[in-house]
């Protein structure tokens, strides 16, 4: 019996070991720079991963990010776009276990202000933060798991922003009067009409499980 419970212990230890995977396997810091390249889309699309979003002190865009031989980015450029994306080079074990460390998990981003046609970001069980930005057109912002927080964003056409098991929250830059609105809300509160039509610029908001709490500023 105690041959029995002791080769059964050894099992499981080995199963767990297996399926506990590394955390932090390896990750080294990169830092991108687009140098002079015309840029005006951007797509963001990422896991398990924090965004931050910031104004660009130039003309330039800046990544700053941890790789690792198995998770790591895809940069690419094409047509004026940008498209960062995150990719994985792993077993099915790997997937189980631990994240790697949050410093290991986070993105900085600097683009610059008032050139960005369009701007997409997405991620999962992280927050997306983006401040003090002007956009040319539009911003679409999703987070499945985690926060969305807009600090001073202005817009020249339309904001959408989707979150689950998380708020949207922050300022947009311009008055309640020069948006329509369509938010949509489930197991949360909303600050701003459901559904007002007027408006040359468009605010949507989806949010499931969170708030939705915006202010529309001058500056």
């Amino acid at each position: 019996m105690k041959k029995l419970t002791a080769f059964l212990g050894a099992i499981i230890a080995s199963i767990l070991f297996v399926f506990t995977g590394c955390s932090n396997d390896n990750f080294t810091k990169k830092v991108y720079n687009s140098g002079d390249i015309s840029i005006d889309r951007i797509i963001i699309d990422v896991i398990d991963r924090d965004l931050e979003i910031l104004a660009s002190e130039d003309d330039e865009i800046y990544i700053d990010y941890f790789d690792s031989d198995k998770e790591y980015l895809d940069i690419a450029f094409s047509n004026n776009q940008l498209t960062i994306k995150l990719l994985f080079n792993k077993n099915w074990t790997d997937f189980i276990g631990f994240k790697p460390s949050a410093e290991y998990r986070k993105i900085q981003v600097k683009i610059p202000t008032n050139t960005i046609i369009d701007f997409s970001a997405s991620t999962t069980n992280e927050d997306i933060k983006i401040t003090s930005l002007s956009f040319v057109e539009n911003v679409t912002l999703n987070s499945n798991g985690g926060n969305i927080i807009c600090d001073h964003i202005n817009v020249g056409k339309s904001i959408n922003l989707t979150a689950k098991n998380g708020d949207i929250t922050g300022t947009i830059l311009g008055t309640l009067d020069d948006f329509s609105t369509k938010c949509t809300i489930k197991k949360g509160k909303c600050n701003l009409p459901l559904n007002k039509k007027d408006g040359a610029k468009t605010f949507i908001a989806n949010c499931n499980n969170g708030n939705i709490d915006i202010d529309f500023v001058k500056n």
